[in-house]
């Protein structure tokens, strides 16, 4: 993933899928710092991902029952 890879190698696939609700509500609680460089990068390919971007903007307004750092 370092290296802008997926989770199983070149192609997107259903383990990305699986790992992103995953990782996007864990950064929520605990925001990805300077250790998790590749984790992060990972997570931002994750969110231009079409599918994925569209799932964010129509969950918005439930965000605010999600407990998030603060």
């Amino acid at each position: 993933m370092a290296k802008g890879a997926w989770a199983m190698g070149a192609d997107f696939s259903l383990a990305d899928c699986a790992a992103a609700p995953s990782l996007f509500y864990g950064s929520m609680v605990v925001p990805f710092n300077d250790a998790q460089q590749d984790l992060k990068a990972y997570f931002e390919r994750l969110k231009t991902r079409p599918s994925f971007a569209r799932v964010l903007k129509e969950a918005e307004p439930y965000f605010q029952m999600v407990p998030k750092e603060r």
